[in-house]
């Protein structure tokens, strides 16, 4: 998936969007979504935590 933020790559500011936007999509708790790895570069790995079929029912439905 490609995601793109408006918030500057400054003090994790752009990592916050993102998760703040990933979040959101997949309709679960902030503290759900975690970056594993690139928080300091353009690609990035992140996780998420839930029901693994309703997220993929939410994300079928937005790009199905």
């Amino acid at each position: 998936m490609k995601a793109r933020v408006r918030a500057p790559p400054e003090n994790g500011k752009a990592n916050t969007a993102l998760v703040r936007l990933v979040a959101d999509t997949l309709q679960v708790a902030k503290s759900a979504v975690t970056v594993k790895s690139g928080a300091t570069g353009r690609t990035k790995v992140i996780a998420v935590t839930g029901d693994a079929q309703a997220m993929a029912d939410r994300l079928a439905r937005m790009f199905g």
